[in-house]
């Protein structure tokens, strides 16, 4: 609700600070300017004009009122500031607060930037809230606000303001530290509830690799901290509560005694999570809490399946293996590092053989990232499910807030991050084989008669003769099934693959696709048998993509590698030659912007490659999903057309052999567990002479609407038409739109709307400004990345740079040449005719050229 406030400027002295001020709101005949100040309606909170210590910067900001040292909890130019004490902060025409420096009024320095207001929000306020919240609204609102600085915080988290994700709008509420006492901008820490996997847990991250992780809330607190449990601190400050639904989830902190003042940070020069409040009789902020705070609060320090214990013997490495595990390294372990953690003492002992739980208390839950959560499930239920399942690999209560087992939590892959605690923490329930469950049971061992000792000996010494013969015939048929493997190799690699069927070794000069360029291949062979094994003979539940390829699956190896196992079906446009170019080509290529390959399997009619596996996979599905795209602000999209270029000047320039992709776009970008960009599908790929420039082939193979026109009418290919899809897809990600969606009657395709609206000085109109946020600091970038996109699809391909000078363009300031006219795939007169589908399978003839569009992943 609106209060009415004097229009009259006065000073006035509150309590610590003398203070020129128009009370707390701004309004459009009522801008603030630098030496005013807004004071929230009970004094708690100032907002106003500020330097940073042994700064001349000004920057926008929201401080305590009532703490005699400045402690500033919010900062709406961080990235920003001002060079003078000219800047006015006022409320436009169309309904937005705008910071400006008044000797240049037409250059905005920070804005709300609210989108779609209407003429009617033209005699919005701005307000200073008593919680320290700074909101926009219309005179005619009086509870939901437009705009609010608790949506967007900076370091800081005060009383009653949310952290977390909002899953309807993709917003995300996180902390992240100034980057020095002196600079408030955007710091390398961050505090963020993440919510990748089944169950939120809360992370203190290094810019994005985790260094604490506070665990899941498990009713009571975060599973990592018990010592701030509501029942194990009754007399604790803040009353935190959590909320995790299909809507959204965070956690807010309430004092529960208005008077104090206390506050969340991320502290950049600590590396940590703070937690302090402000004790007035001693004039300064004291820590409550903080993490990390000791070894164990660090991040995975004791590797997968260990557990960190600061508790046991003095002396003694605080790492422990789990049972059944031991160290990866003794020498590693010995010398007292963790990092590489334990693996399993007996290989194939944890899938119907008798297995069952051990408790270990009082510990903070593994990470949750491979974990499901069953909120209707009771301890019983939730033991039988993991034991069903031979990936699970341990269980919990998910909430433990009634004193008992509420919910159900399960691990699947590696159990990392786990410690234990004195007092405190949770039961985790851990699977192991048979033989260790004997060694942690409690019952006495008994004396038994003469009967009851022999007939368990016969019946073993049956099984025994058993398993002998049936492993026999498991190995005879596995040197069966490596023989065919190793002549499948042979007849497509035509030379020896050496015995023992692991690694391959051949020379090919009868290749069309390689161009009677010597290759050599190095990649292991693996059994149909492991391979189905390691996708669970292919289910239905392990299928993670498919394409007129055929279907990628998921699959772990009986190491604990996760692999991507990619199964060409019998129809698949990519044949026998497709995949023998594959092999041979990624098999010699390495960079981290490439997916790796680690071998193929053939048997009969079945041809599969084997891949490392990439959590995200491909960039469409996040580029052109709507839940997902969020996911990617304007810093991550241009990461991943950074690490794109940059493999593409590896396959052009720096790799032994000179490649030409031939089918790059989305769907053949997959992204790893930190999205980062890998390079797939190269069996449409071609490798060029060092000394050669262009080929022309009859058979034009690729995606409708990724083809540079030399390409598509005339069958010429070279390093510029990977130029002109590279440049395809930097408009999409800019866009985040397929070049193949509908933009208008007269530019049917993605180059014809780019380029339209370029040559009428609009070409900022294509950003979707839903995903990028309301934030202008990145449109000068991303105005350069657009200008690049266009030099690379220009209609002479001689006019394209290469990669290299697109990377260079891309990661410097340089003056850039105009771009020439844009190609359109196929024109009738003076319209562009394109196919409407960049998934089909088929094959057409333009000019005597065959064309053949193949949909890869």
């Amino acid at each position: 609700m609106l209060h009415k406030r004097s229009s009259r400027s006065f000073c006035v002295i509150f309590l610590l600070f003398r203070y020129c001020s128009s009370t707390s709101i701004i309004t459009p005949n009522e801008p603030l300017s630098d030496g005013n100040v807004l004071v929230s309606s009970e004094e708690n909170f100032v907002l106003g004009f500020f330097s940073p210590a042994n700064s001349t910067r000004r920057y926008v900001g929201i401080w305590y009122n009532k703490v005699t040292i400045r402690t500033v909890v919010w900062v709406a130019n961080r990235d920003h500031p001002l060079t003078n004490t000219s800047g006015v902060l006022s409320l436009e025409k169309n309904g937005n607060l705008v910071l400006f420096d008044s000797q240049q009024p037409d250059v905005a320095v920070w804005s709300t930037n609210v989108s779609n207001l209407s003429a009617a929000q033209s005699n919005n306020s701005a307000e200073l809230l008593d919680t320290g919240n700074f909101v926009l609204q219309g005179h005619d609102s009086k509870e939901d606000f437009l705009w609010q600085s608790f949506d967007y915080p900076t370091d800081t988290l005060v009383s009653n303001m949310k952290l977390g994700f909002d899953r309807r709008s993709g917003l995300n509420r996180f902390l992240t530290a100034w980057k020095s006492p002196n600079d408030p901008g955007t710091g390398s820490y961050s505090i963020r509830i993440d919510i990748n996997g089944s169950v939120p847990q809360l992370f203190l991250y290094q810019n994005q690799n985790p260094v604490w992780r506070g665990g899941p809330w498990n009713g009571l607190g975060w599973s990592g901290v018990p010592e701030l449990a509501v029942v194990a601190s009754p007399k604790y400050i803040f009353n935190v509560s959590y909320v995790d639904n299909p809507d959204e989830v965070y956690l807010v902190d309430h004092l529960r005694n208005t008077s104090i003042i206390a506050r969340m940070i991320a502290n950049e020069s600590t590396g940590t999570l703070q937690r302090l409040t402000w004790r007035p009789a001693e004039q300064k902020w004291v820590n409550l809490y903080f993490a990390p705070e000791d070894r164990c609060d660090t991040f995975g320090y004791c590797g997968a399946y260990s557990d960190c214990n600061l508790y046991d013997d003095v002396g003694e490495f605080v790492c422990k293996c789990l049972p059944g595990f031991k160290p990866k390294s003794q020498n590693e372990w010995d010398s007292r590092e963790g990092k590489q953690g334990c693996v399993l003492k007996r290989e194939g002992q944890l899938c119907g053989k008798g297995e069952g739980f051990v408790k270990l208390p009082k510990v903070k839950l593994p990470d949750t990232t491979t974990s499901r959560r069953n909120l209707n499930l009771g301890e019983k239920a939730c033991a039988d499910l993991c034991l069903k399942d031979c990936s699970c690999t341990g269980y919990s209560a998910a909430n433990v807030s009634g004193g008992g087992f509420n919910g159900c939590i399960t691990w699947y892959d590696k159990l990392v991050d786990l410690r234990n605690f004195s007092s405190g923490g949770q039961d985790f329930f851990f699977r192991v084989d048979s033989a260790e469950l004997a060694n942690y049971s409690k019952k006495p061992k008994r004396s038994h008669g003469y009967i009851k000792v022999l007939v368990p000996l016969l019946i073993g010494s049956a099984a025994l003769f058993v398993l002998i013969i049936l492993a026999y015939w498991l190995i005879m048929k596995k040197r069966k099934g490596i023989a065919e493997t190793r002549l499948e190799g042979i007849r497509l690699f035509g030379r020896n693959i050496s015995k023992g069927g692991k690694s391959v070794h051949s020379t090919s000069k009868n290749n069309p696709e390689v161009d009677e360029t010597e290759s050599t291949v190095d990649v292991k062979v693996y059994s149909l048998n492991t391979i189905i094994s390691a996708t669970e003979n292919f289910s239905s539940a392990n299928k993670v993509g498919e394409g007129g390829f055929g279907s990628v699956y998921k699959g772990k190896l009986h190491n604990g590698q996760d692999i991507a196992v990619k199964r060409l079906s019998n129809t698949s446009g990519q044949g026998t030659e497709e995949f023998r170019n594959e092999v041979t080509l990624i098999a010699r290529l390495q960079h981290k912007n490439l997916v790796r390959l680690f071998g193929y399997c053939m048997r009969k009619e079945e041809k599969m490659l084997i891949y490392e596996y990439l959590p995200n996979k491909g960039l469409d599905g996040f580029l052109f999903d709507d839940e997902k795209r969020y996911m990617l602000d304007w810093k991550r999209r241009f990461d991943i057309t950074v690490g794109i270029a940059r493999g593409m000047v590896y396959l052009h320039h720096d790799s032994r052999l000179k490649i030409i992709h031939r089918d790059l776009k989305a769907s053949n970008v997959l992204l790893d567990a930190d999205l980062n960009p890998k390079i797939s599908d190269f069996g449409m790929a071609r490798i060029f002479g060092s000394d050669q420039n262009e080929e022309t082939t009859r058979r034009v193979v690729g995606t409708y609407g990724y083809m540079s026109p030399e390409y598509a009418m005339e069958g010429l290919f070279s390093t510029k038409s990977d130029v002109f899809s590279f440049g395809i897809l930097l408009l999409e990600i800019i866009m985040g739109r397929k070049n193949t969606s509908y933009y208008a009657e007269n530019c049917v395709n993605l180059i014809g709307h780019v380029w339209g609206l370029w040559r009428e000085s609009r070409a900022m109109e294509i950003v979707d400004r839903e995903w990028l946020g309301e934030s202008h600091e990145h449109d000068s970038q991303i105005f350069r990345c657009i200008h690049i996109g266009l030099l690379c699809v220009q209609e002479s391909a001689a006019a394209r740079p290469s990669m290299s000078e697109v990377v260079f363009m891309l990661c410097n300031e340089i003056s850039l040449p105009p771009p020439d006219q844009a190609a359109f795939i196929f024109r009738t007169s003076d319209k562009v005719l394109t196919n409407t589908s960049s998934s089909s399978v088929g094959v057409v003839s333009v000019n005597n050229v065959t064309i053949s569009t193949v949909e890869g992943r």
